[in-house]
């Protein structure tokens, strides 16, 4: 390591001397006289190192700015086949930058043109421009060897590999002398293909030479470069590509904006200055874009939970003219990613269901569940329902059996709440054998989302499913997959229960926090005579809780109230229209008696003494009843 160090000195002292000009002068016995390179080279002739020795032309190679161009430049360059590349070294001398050059070329040719890589690999002459590299590294210019470690990976040579291994040594070696452009073309692909400790701990060094050299960053492309690639790896360089984006956002391209949302949503930062900076930009661009960049865009908006109005209503309106174009699949990616963003924007989904309708022989069974999943969120029903869930039926009947378990709970799960579910799916999910194979030694927080869901199934089929006649879920199963404490309390849920209790007077005629059998939690029940006063909940038989206290049926004109506080997130996006899961609720406790208020936040949000608050659920209780007795 040392003598190489050394080696590497006297190259760069070699190469100082020889570029001094002939009219240099020096200074000697008190004299300024004309330099003498020859000489001052002498001094380094009895320096000895065990490294490998390099002719002095091939140092003068590697750091002039201009070198000449050579017949063998221009032979790599107009060459069109890999047979005409590989030709080139037996009537050429090839210096290790060319080689290289060429290896560049060669992958490039094996990809584009499709060819067996291992016949390539295998070829002499391939290897001898391996070894002409391995035996001239130091030569290569920085952008060639960068470009040359990236080709290598794509033709998939042996991580082992001798001359892929001096690559990575030699670029390792050179990490502080390479450009920021360098570092991110090597951070651009060297991630994914990073596996030995030794490519591991490269990585880890490209990251540290990015993070102390990040003020360089000047373009937006490289800003969403190495957010994409790197971000995830470094917080700290994450933080400070954020600041650079929020300076260099007017310069982003369609195609950049993507990418840097794309980056903040895989790693959850929800970065509102930068955001907001990306939208406003963004709608001033006036072109064309891809139907990828729109999809992709409205996907990050929606994991990030960042609500822009403007930018929605651009992506849907870009989006609607292109549906009858589009494939399968980024159809499927459209319905679901502005389902992620909660938006229903009527006319698209119109459009998309009438393609699915079209095309759904096109169309796996993956594809369909993820947009019926998607239709179920924003509890969008399509204008032509029946056509359609009746091609739907049909084409995912045969597929049932086959299905991945949790796709298939998912799926019955979205026909519930769209009101389509028939007994055939209900006596898939809620067999023994299926719901067992399922939930057995599943402690995770995934496992107890999917044994809530068969509770809301379970539900579903004897709320609103007449026809049905089993199989159901054991009451042991109801009791201990129903959750008994929920996250903390929200504000508008604590508010609620505390007015409620003011208002009746009596915590005996208030139950709060209620959790049913039916897989749904009531924030407050309040049981009512016939003439609208309350009674006393303990002293009547209350079949939606797993442990009733009292044995007393409720008396004649008894009506039982469920208050339920409706957050922001319970609503599609500008919307007062409950999303799809929250609706399904709404029907299940109506089918299983109650009469439902609700208690939506932007309502309550303007309440701002606790006298108006207990007004409001008096009012609210008053004209629920009223509607009730209209009907």
């Amino acid at each position: 390591m040392a003598a190489r160090l050394i080696h590497r000195c006297t190259r760069h002292l070699g190469v100082s001397f020889l570029t001094v000009p002939a009219h240099a002068t020096v200074l000697t016995n008190g004299r300024w006289s004309t330099a003498e390179p020859k000489r001052s080279l002498a001094l380094l002739a009895g320096v000895h190192t065990s490294a490998r020795r390099h002719p002095l032309d091939s140092s003068r190679a590697a750091y002039t700015c201009q070198p000449e161009r050579m017949k063998v430049d221009e032979l790599i360059e107009s060459a069109l086949s890999t047979e005409e590349l590989l030709q080139i070294p037996l009537g050429q001398k090839v210096t290790g930058n060319q080689a290289a050059a060429l290896l560049i070329r060669l992958c490039r040719q094996v990809v584009e043109q499709k060819l067996e890589t291992q016949d390539v690999l295998g070829d002499n002459r391939f290897q001898h421009l391996l070894s002409t590299v391995d035996s001239q590294i130091s030569s290569v210019w920085n952008g060639n060897l960068v470009s040359l470690l990236r080709n290598l990976f794509v033709i998939r040579l042996d991580v082992n590999n001798h001359v892929l291994r001096s690559v990575e040594n030699e670029i390792h070696w050179r990490l502080r002398r390479l450009t920021l452009k360098n570092l991110t073309s090597l951070a651009d692909y060297y991630t994914s293909y990073a596996q030995t400790d030794g490519q591991k701990l490269l990585l880890s060094d490209i990251i540290k030479n990015v993070e102390l050299r990040w003020t360089e960053v000047s373009d937006a492309k490289t800003v969403a470069t190495l957010m994409t690639k790197l971000g995830h790896l470094s917080r700290a360089l994450m933080d400070r590509l954020e600041d650079k984006g929020l300076e260099l956002a007017e310069y982003f391209t369609p195609d950049d904006t993507r990418k840097v949302a794309l980056a903040l949503a895989m790693q959850n930062r929800r970065s509102i200055p930068l955001l907001r900076a990306l939208s406003y930009h963004f709608m001033q661009k006036h072109c064309d874009l891809k139907t990828g960049v729109l999809i992709d865009m409205a996907f990050a908006y929606g994991k990030l939970n960042f609500q822009q109005t403007q930018v929605f209503q651009r992506l849907a309106a870009e989006l609607l003219p292109r549906i009858p174009e589009l494939s399968p699949i980024d159809v499927m990616r459209c319905t679901k990613s502005f389902a992620y963003l909660k938006w229903l924007n009527l006319p698209l989904f119109e459009a998309l269901a009438q393609y699915v309708l079209e095309h759904c022989d096109r169309m796996s069974e993956v594809q369909l569940c993820n947009i019926i999943m998607a239709f179920a969120r924003l509890n969008y029903q399509p204008t032509k329902g029946e056509a359609f869930y009746t091609k739907i039926h049909e084409k995912l009947r045969s597929a049932l059996v086959e299905m991945d378990p949790f796709l298939l709970v998912d799926l019955v799960w979205s026909l519930c709440i769209l009101q389509q579910v028939n007994p055939f799916y209900l006596s898939q999910v809620l067999d023994l054998h299926f719901f067992q194979r399922i939930t057995e030694g599943t402690q995770s927080q995934k496992g107890e989302n999917y044994k809530l869901k068969l509770v809301h199934i379970n539900a579903a089929a004897q709320l609103e499913c007449s026809d049905y006649s089993g199989p159901f879920l054991p009451t042991q199963c109801l009791d201990s997959w129903t959750p008994v404490a929920r996250k903390k309390l929200s504000p508008l849920g604590s508010g609620v229960r505390e007015a409620l209790q003011t208002a009746l007077g009596d915590q005996a005629k208030c139950r709060c926090g209620v959790n049913t059998v039916y897989g749904w939690m009531i924030d407050g029940e309040v049981v009512i005579d016939s003439e609208n006063k309350p009674l006393d909940l303990q002293e009547y038989t209350a079949s939606h809780i797993f442990q009733p206290e009292g044995t007393k049926p409720l008396p004649f004109g008894a009506k039982r109230l469920a208050f339920v506080a409706r957050e922001f997130p319970n609503y599609n996006s500008r919307s007062r229209d409950l999303l799809g899961r929250f609706a399904m609720a709404r029907r299940h406790l109506q089918a299983a008696g109650f009469l439902v208020v609700d208690v939506p936040y932007y309502d309550w949000l303007e309440l701002k003494s606790e006298w108006q608050k207990v007004a409001y659920l008096k009012d609210k209780m008053s004209k629920a009843i009223a509607e009730e007795m209209a009907q």
